[in-house]
């Protein structure tokens, strides 16, 4: 196989995946796009994602695009410091021209890993209430609400399906405070081969255990 024909199938894979999400009416999608972990290898190896998310943003850019047909708000989370600037600014300018969009919202989780993410959030909350307390002069507490604000996902619900291709069951860093009671679903199968079946199966397994999830969120609430 050709050097980068893999992330270019990849790709295909996932304009079908969120096209079958938006037909079964699916409104909040999240895609582990590129952890931090990724930029420890060769220099070579990062520079080719990199380029194909360059390449990628600007075709979903075009007015023709499946964005703009789907009316799709596309959002870029992680530490989006890491990135090119020419990278940061394009998925920026992204995230700009789709924010009227609200029938399907698409998260890209880019330079990112979940306890990145709640450090981040964790300082941020912990400057602001600071300055808040250098500006009242009085005692303020900071609470769970203040931490979840500053969350790179604050854009979207926390997940009901996390879906994990090649047989993985765990969740390599990803959403680890929003998905306590999210459902698992593995499938064999490696991501460019992933089917719309896979994701039928997927959505049909949760809303059979859908009640009792539902139950144990309200038990988690009680409990605390």
């Amino acid at each position: 196989m050709a050097e980068g024909v893999g992330h270019d199938v990849g790709f295909q894979a996932l304009m079908f995946m969120l096209l079958y999400c938006h037909d079964l009416g699916v409104k909040y999608i999240t895609v582990y796009a590129f952890t931090i972990d990724n930029f420890r290898v060769k220099p070579e190896e990062v520079q080719r994602p990199m380029d194909l998310m360059m390449e990628k943003i600007k075709l979903l850019r075009e007015n023709e695009s499946f964005v703009h047909q789907k009316q799709v708000r596309v959002h870029s989370a992680g530490n989006l410091e890491l990135l090119d600037p020419s990278l940061r600014d394009a998925a920026k300018r992204l995230m700009e021209v789709t924010a009227s969009y609200s029938k399907v919202v698409v998260t890209f989780c880019v330079a990112y890993t979940s306890t990145d993410e709640i450090v981040h959030a964790v300082r941020e909350s912990c400057e602001e209430k600071c300055n808040q307390i250098e500006d009242q002069a009085k005692d303020v507490k900071l609470n769970l609400m203040d931490v979840e604000k500053q969350m790179y996902m604050v854009i979207a619900p926390d997940p009901d399906i996390l879906i994990r291709t090649a047989g993985e069951n765990r969740l390599s860093n990803f959403r680890l405070w929003q998905s306590f009671s999210s459902q698992l679903g593995s499938t064999a199968v490696l991501w460019p081969a992933i089917a719309l079946w896979h994701l039928v199966w997927a959505v049909l397994d949760f809303q059979r255990n859908h009640i009792y999830f539902e139950k144990k969120k309200e038990a988690d609430v009680t409990s605390d």
